[in-house]
């Protein structure tokens, strides 16, 4: 399982930076979409007119004021088809200003990641916005198809992940916290970008503490060993499409993926603001 995990985080950032660029925001403010709006209307519109509730349900760890503000209204002012387009537009610009298309393993990994893309649809049962990714047409452009079969990937593995947690029993905001106490990411991010109330991820914090997940702001030992079972079991809930690769073949594709990611970083399509 550590050769899928290296295959998908290191491929991650092709999908990712459609969160960060402004050629996304620019799009979809020519919409008529400001603010969170464009994040979660371009990212649910896979479903056609997405509820906020249902944006809520599948999105998992965002505040449901917030997802509520951000997508009522917003199908009133554009189509679902629009925001895809728009999407879809912004990342090839993005992925291009990259380089992303001018590297020479360009052919290898696209047809490693589609192949494992195309093996994760067998499996739709349970991944809601998998599915409805996976039912939109594959883009002709090599750089497109690329951004949509990691597209595809990571809503497989999101999840997949989303089950596990509920399975344990962790909800969006303890997530959220037992995420933020790994340190892998600043804890002021993610609270001004999932908008939970600063007393609202207080008293989470506090009942983490009584469950035995939290000592302090950092994970107790049992929370070390939570956060570890959960994203082995997302790995191997991820199986499915990678087996599709074989070992050998699931290697060389983490591979060959690394100087995409690193593309990306460098070109700083991952920054905010």
């Amino acid at each position: 399982m550590k050769s899928v995990r290296a295959a998908w985080r290191r491929l991650e950032p092709v999908h990712g930076m459609i969160y960060f660029v402004p050629e996304a925001r620019r799009r979809y403010a020519d919409l008529g979409l400001s603010g969170r709006a464009g994040y979660f209307t371009s990212r649910s519109a896979a479903f056609g007119r997405a509820s906020a509730e249902l944006v809520i349900s599948t999105f998992y760890n965002f505040n449901p004021d917030l997802v509520r503000q951000a997508v009522d209204g917003a199908w009133d002012a554009t189509t679902p088809q629009q925001v895809l387009d728009a999407r879809y537009a912004a990342a090839g610009e993005a992925l291009r200003r990259a380089g992303i298309h001018e590297l020479p393993a360009l052919e290898d990994v696209l047809a490693l990641t589609r192949r494992a893309a195309e093996a994760a649809c067998d499996h739709a049962q349970g991944r809601p916005l998998f599915a409805a990714h996976a039912a939109l047409p594959w883009p002709e452009e090599p750089v497109l198809q690329l951004w949509h079969a990691q597209t595809l990937l990571r809503e497989f593995r999101g999840d997949g992940h989303v089950a596990c947690l509920l399975s344990e029993g962790v909800g969006g905001l303890e997530a959220l916290i037992l995420h933020a106490a790994t340190g892998d990411v600043p804890v002021d991010f993610l609270k001004a970008s999932r908008a939970w109330p600063e007393e609202e991820w207080a008293a989470t914090e506090e009942h983490l503490r009584t469950r035995g997940l939290l000592d302090g702001d950092s994970l107790s030992a049992e929370g070390v060993r939570l956060r570890r079972h959960i994203e082995d079991r997302t790995d191997l809930l991820s199986l499915p499409a990678y087996a599709a690769l074989g070992d050998s073949d699931c290697e060389r594709l983490a591979e060959l993926a690394g100087p995409f990611g690193r593309a990306v970083v460098e070109a700083g399509l991952l920054k905010l603001g």
